[in-house]
């Protein structure tokens, strides 16, 4: 039997999972969470998915600033009550999503590839690859097809 592929989520997904994002992100910027790994931190909501039933959402934040990522996870596990109850209150859905956080590491691995992309080697191979020439064919080449007859 063939693996089938998740299937993409859907519009409704999408706005949910916007919702709860901007409710979170309004959270944690007026509340102080009042658990010891959570304290002076701020926090960037970067994206939210829904499970396609919207009983589960993971939660994928960012701490501005850095942190101890570990630290602040178990710390979110810890105020996942209030959180739920703080979204129950502005939001009208019919369940609230029980709620899992990750961190995105989406932001260093853009940075990785930033760096690649400006390795002299990579950047030489862009810049060929722009002027249209490709696997080794330099401006320079003269072979017999470029040359006219009798030359």
């Amino acid at each position: 039997m063939a693996k089938q592929r998740p299937k993409a989520p859907g519009q409704r997904q999408l706005r949910i999972g916007e919702e709860i994002r901007h409710v979170l992100a309004r959270i944690f910027e007026r509340e102080t969470l009042r658990d010891p790994a959570l304290a002076n931190v701020r926090l960037t909501v970067t994206e939210v998915r829904p499970s396609a039933d919207m009983r589960h959402a993971r939660v994928y934040v960012v701490p501005l600033g850095g942190g101890q990522m570990d630290a602040i996870l178990e710390g979110l596990k810890r105020v996942k009550p209030y959180l739920r109850r703080e979204m129950a209150a502005q939001l009208s859905l019919r369940y609230i999503p029980d709620l899992s956080f990750a961190s995105d590491n989406s932001f260093d691995e853009a940075a990785h590839i930033l760096t690649l992309l400006h390795k002299p080697e990579v950047a030489r191979d862009l810049r060929e690859d722009k002027d249209g020439n490709h696997d080794g064919e330099g401006e320079g080449d003269d072979t017999a097809a470029d040359k006219p007859d009798g030359a």
